[in-house]
Formats: structure tokens, sequence, C-alpha cells
């Protein structure tokens, strides 16, 4: 494909300017893409302990320890559900966090707001990965017992806190994340060949303005309009554009299912690359990434990288126990009609487990939620 330097067409110009302006008040948001780039920062940090690369990965280690919810350390000692050598499910699955912030000025850690959250499982014995997002606007205890929207968590205190947040109200057992630039997105996508999209009517002008404004703010060089929908392979802005739309379907809800739809094609892409390549393009993903991953755990995850495949997709809170509601001074948010409940549904997702019994503090953050927000709703 070629790069043009033109300003998308729309049939409505009275609906392109407000759409751009729209975009324009979210430009410069990274999305973050994950499983290949779980696969990519392992490489990178092979290649750093294998042949001695150095260079710009933010490699983070936390000053204190994570929280994990006492009942759910006690679930996660539980023989986990089909495992073949009577393993529990600590030992079988490993949970990690891919964070999206704006990083247009390098910063990956603190002081920005995630607009993606996606929870990878992954199961040690089959390779296979679940993906969830927790919706940015979910009303959640921020694990300082301030509640607000969820994505304001790694504002406050950087990945530490926002992990410290998913675990005290999913009753989550994750330790490690991986937060990347927005450009290095881009570069990946465009690095694995570009990933296939059934592109909608309806998403096509947002898609091209959302291009528009990202070429236009990170000096990219130009875009290539969407002009046709369908099954068809978006380059790495267009695909990143795609993630970020929230105007079509059932906004913040769509978006996500985008971003996970782009992860899971991304990830077969990465599976079908050619290794010499893939070393390249983790080279190129020193300058974007941030993690708390060591060098043998990222190894250890990295085993079977080639083998991973994405078997489940969904969102928190799910789509039959949520509502939205303008809570205050908190504005819009996601709201757990029962977080205890959308808890249990959560750890069968992820781990096979029927009627999984929450943690105390899942049920106090469960009733703190509802006493918040019963009164607006």
């Amino acid at each position: 494909m070629g790069n043009s330097n033109r300003r998308p067409s729309a049939q409505d110009p009275r609906n392109r300017r407000r759409s751009k302006r729209k975009a324009k008040k979210k430009r410069g948001k990274f999305i973050l893409l994950g499983i290949e780039v779980l696969v990519l920062a392992a490489l990178v940090f092979v290649l750093i302990k294998v042949i001695g690369i150095t260079g710009k990965t933010d490699h983070v280690k936390f000053e204190d320890d994570v929280i994990i919810n006492d009942g759910a350390k006690d679930a996660y000692a539980q023989v986990a559900p089909g495992s073949r050598n009577g393993e529990t499910i600590q030992q079988m699955y490993k949970q990690v966090v891919l964070f999206g912030v704006d990083s247009r000025e390098g910063q990956l850690n603190k002081g920005t707001r995630t607009d993606t959250i996606i929870i990878a499982s992954i199961n040690k014995e089959t390779n296979e990965i679940k993906l969830c997002s927790v919706f940015r606007d979910t009303y959640l205890n921020l694990s300082n017992d301030e509640y607000n929207k969820c994505n304001s968590a790694y504002a406050k205190g950087g990945p530490e806190q926002a992990i410290n947040m998913l675990n005290m109200n999913l009753d989550m057992n994750i330790e490690n994340y991986i937060t990347v630039g927005f450009k290095g997105v881009v570069k990946t996508v465009d690095s694995l060949g570009g990933v296939p999209i059934d592109v909608q009517s309806n998403e096509i002008s947002h898609l091209n303005n959302y291009q528009y404004c990202m070429n236009d703010e990170l000096n990219l060089g130009g875009y290539t309009e969407v002009t046709s929908t369908g099954l068809q392979t978006l380059n790495g802005l267009q695909a990143t554009a795609y993630c970020r739309i929230r105007y079509t379907g059932d906004g913040d809800f769509t978006r996500a299912r985008r971003q996970r739809d782009v992860v899971t094609q991304m990830s077969e892409k990465a599976k079908q690359t050619d290794v010499t390549k893939l070393v390249g393009i983790a080279e190129d993903a020193l300058n974007y990434v941030s993690t708390n991953f060591t060098s043998d755990e990222i190894i250890d995850v990295a085993k079977n990288a080639s083998k991973y495949t994405v078997v489940g997709s969904d969102g928190f809170p799910f789509e039959s126990n949520r509502t939205t509601g303008t809570i205050g001074s908190k504005g819009s948010c996601v709201i757990p009609k029962d977080l205890t409940t959308n808890v249990t549904m959560l750890h069968k997702f992820f781990f096979d487990v029927d009627d999984y019994d929450p943690s105390d503090k899942v049920k106090e953050c469960s009733d703190k939620v509802a006493a918040d927000t019963n009164p607006y709703l």
C-alpha cells in the first residue's frame, strides 16, 4: 500500500467534522495490542540475556509485593480443573496484564490513564490464551479504597497500582505487566505485514479520521485511506486507528472487542513469521516496552511462544451483568451490577472453575460499588 497526505473524505461533511472533533479529543492515545507484544518482549529479553543486546527497554522493579487477596491465594492453591498431573491453578496458569497508555513523550509508567487494559491468561500446559478486556471506565476500588474509573489507577500509581487494583477487585493473581509505546504498535503491525480485518461500512470514516489525527501528531509522513468494506489487510496505522473507534456499535464495548480481534490476528501473524525477522522486530521493540518481567521469567513464558493460540475473548464486567450510568462527579461509568457475580464468571472463563466463591475483599468492594452507584441508576 502507498501513502498519501490527503485528508479522509466523508459523504456528510457535518458528520465528518463532528467525528473528527471527537477523534482529536482522543488523539495521541495509544492502543495496546498485546499477545504479540508479549512474544516480542520475550525475544527482547532473550537477546539481552544471550547476546548482550542493550537498548531503551524500561525494566521496572516494584518497591513492594503486589496485592493478592487472602481468599484468592487459597483458591490458586487448589488443583486446576483438567490438569494432567494435579497442578494447582497457580502452577498451570500465568496471568499477564497488557496496558495501553498515552506515551507520545515516552512516558510508560505514571501520570497517564490506561486507554486499554487486557488480561491475558496463559494455560502453560496447552499454550492456550484467553483475553479479557477490563473496560477502562469500570467503577472499582483503585486499591487504596478510593473508588473511581479503573483506568485512573495507572495514572495515580503506575503499573504497580493498576495491578493491585485488578487483583483486589477481581481476585486475580497478576504479578507481571507489559506496556508498549504507540509507535511500537504501528511498527510491529507493519513488520508483521499487516493484519486481516473485516471492516464495516460505518467504521470507515472514523478509521480514516483517526489515521489523519495520528499521522498529523506523530509525523508519520502520510497515510492510506481505507475506502472499501470487507475483509482486507490493514497496515499498522490503519489497524491502530481501527482499534480506537468507539462511535459505532456499542461504544467502548465494541471498541474493546476490536482490540481483542486485532490482538488475535497479530498473534496468528507472529506465529507465521520467520524467526530471523522476529528477532529484528524484537530489537525495534526495545524502544517501546516497559515491563517488570525478569529475563528468566519472560524466557519461561516464551518457551512455546510459537505455539500460543488465542481460544477465548471477552470483556469485564460481562455483558449479562453490567450497566452504565453517570455517577456524580465521576462521570459516565461502566458498572458491575454485582461485582461478586462478575468475579465468579471471570474465574469460570479463565480457569474453568465452577461456582467460584469470591474473597471477602471482593465482597466488600462489591458492596461499596453498589452503595455508591445505586442512587444514580
